[in-house]
């Protein structure tokens, strides 16, 4: 194959550096790609998602008139992330999400970052996701943030950074793992030679830290999945993770409260459950704390997580630290809990609330990408430069009539990874998003999931708007 087609077109490109070099760590599959007669990879690709629709991996979208599930959009080509530089990406997003649980255990007890001035009160009593039923709580073994996926984005400068954290229900990791297992499937020849960091373990991993976290009284701790049902978004990685850790799959029905302690129905009876892995929005976990008509939840599960009766993971309040509004400050609170300076930089973020930031964007919202605080899947985002006349009065109207639910940012040039394009092979834009498990100590999966924007010149990654993923490969340079 004929790689000197490719265009880096002057984005910085994941696999070739400015003198189309490999990256350190990328040496190999080069040569292999190299090695492809013309047409082989587009026949590779084709056996890719045959794979994939055979395995039966899909994701939902709410609605979607053309049907509920879809099959995964997969890219054939790796992301290469070299060990040493990964090395630091690992030390990074464990400094992070130590500051973060810090951060959320002082919001719902004693406040002691607000009453000093670092982290204002009205960014955290007016956050969308902050939980006053979770005020005075501490989790099993202090851990709040036991699951995160932390979105990371490279410049044109070649330096990574944070573009969000996600604590609530982070989802995505069950493609990491299934395209580890496509890619070995339909191209085992890739492996050949090269040492790439494992992830196949990551459900025992999982499994363990949910363990770990379960209340004192268990001694063989009852573990279940809580998923909303079929129609969620995520539903395929609820059953995938809940089988591949050999716990049960449960629906809010499933289970039942009494003298607040939490049982699940079974055919045998009542048997009592010590740990939920949760995949439902804190607001409908139970109609007793949050939100009454909730149909997805547990009556009284709330309180039996108060008494101590049942450990829920993530802890429901997390999502005060998802606020994009309360990310601007996290380099803040890294240096406030830890004394020390962020590993990983975020992305400059001027906070709509704040009314000098808020006139400075807009003043030059045609230059900004424009966020909402709290949306997901990348709705809600305009992008300045791209943007028209009228979109940008109608964001400058919305920032105006709420500024709180608003942050900007400078548009950045994401890099770019080769893709499948019929037989060739085109840059398209990516970002990653690593997945870390808190327990007894912090792991890293390994890579993550690098999702790409499959439509040319897209910057948006989100598979439900049209993004696909690729395996993701943390490579020991050399032989």
């Amino acid at each position: 194959m004929d790689l000197q087609a490719y265009q880096t077109e002057g984005f910085h490109d994941e696999l070739f550096d400015d003198a189309r070099r490999p990256r350190p760590g990328a040496e190999l599959l080069v040569q292999r790609l190299e090695g492809f007669s013309n047409g082989e990879l587009s026949e590779r690709q084709r056996a890719a998602d045959k794979a994939l629709l055979t395995m039966g991996i899909t994701f939902n979208v709410y609605g979607d008139e053309a049907g509920t599930e879809k099959i995964w959009p997969f890219d054939i080509v790796p992301r290469v992330i070299e060990a040493a530089e990964w090395a630091v990406i690992e030390r990074g997003l464990a400094q992070r999400i130590r500051a973060l649980n810090l951060f959320i255990d002082d919001i719902y007890n004693r406040r002691q970052i607000v009453a000093d001035g670092v982290v204002p009160d009205w960014l955290v009593d007016s956050g969308k996701c902050f939980r006053g039923p979770c005020a005075g709580l501490t989790p099993p073994r202090g851990v709040w943030c036991h699951i995160t996926g932390t979105d990371l984005v490279r410049g044109d400068d070649g330096v990574m950074y944070v573009l969000e954290d996600n604590l609530r229900t982070p989802s995505g990791v069950s493609y990491v793992l299934e395209n580890r297992e496509v890619m070995k499937r339909t191209f085992p020849q890739l492996f050949e030679g090269q040492r790439i960091s494992p992830v196949e373990d990551y459900p025992e991993k999982l499994l363990a830290m949910l363990q770990y976290v379960a209340p004192k009284h268990a001694r063989d701790p009852s573990v279940v999945v809580l998923t909303p049902g079929i129609y969620n978004s995520a539903y395929f990685e609820h059953s995938f993770l809940a089988r591949q850790m050999g716990v049960e799959l449960v629906e809010g029905s499933d289970l039942v409260v009494q003298n607040d302690v939490v049982f699940m129905r079974t055919t045998r009876g009542l048997e009592r459950v010590d740990v939920i892995y949760r995949r439902i929005d804190d607001d409908f976990l139970d109609p007793l704390a949050f939100r009454p008509d909730s149909l997805v939840g547990v009556p009284g599960l709330m309180a039996a997580y108060r008494k101590g009766n049942v450990a829920l993971v993530n802890a429901p309040g997390t999502g005060i630290a998802d606020d994009k509004a309360v990310y601007a400050f996290v380099p803040q609170i890294i240096r406030y809990y830890l004394g020390e300076d962020p590993i990983i930089p975020n992305v400059p973020t001027w906070v709509c609330g704040e009314p000098a930031q808020r006139d400075h964007v807009l003043a030059n919202l045609a230059e900004m990408v424009v966020k909402p605080a709290n949306e997901s899947g990348g709705y809600g985002i305009v992008l300045g430069p791209r943007a028209s006349q009228q979109e940008l009065t109608e964001c400058r109207d919305r920032i105006r009539a709420n500024p709180r639910n608003f942050i900007a940012q400078p548009m950045l040039s994401l890099s770019r990874v080769p893709t499948v394009v019929g037989d060739a092979l085109e840059g398209r834009h990516v970002d990653l998003r690593p997945f870390i498990l808190y327990g007894e100590e912090i792991y890293v999966l390994p890579g993550g999931l690098t999702r790409v924007a499959l439509v040319k010149g897209s910057l948006v990654v989100n598979s439900s708007q049209g993004g696909g993923s690729k395996d993701t490969w943390v490579v020991q340079a050399g032989r």
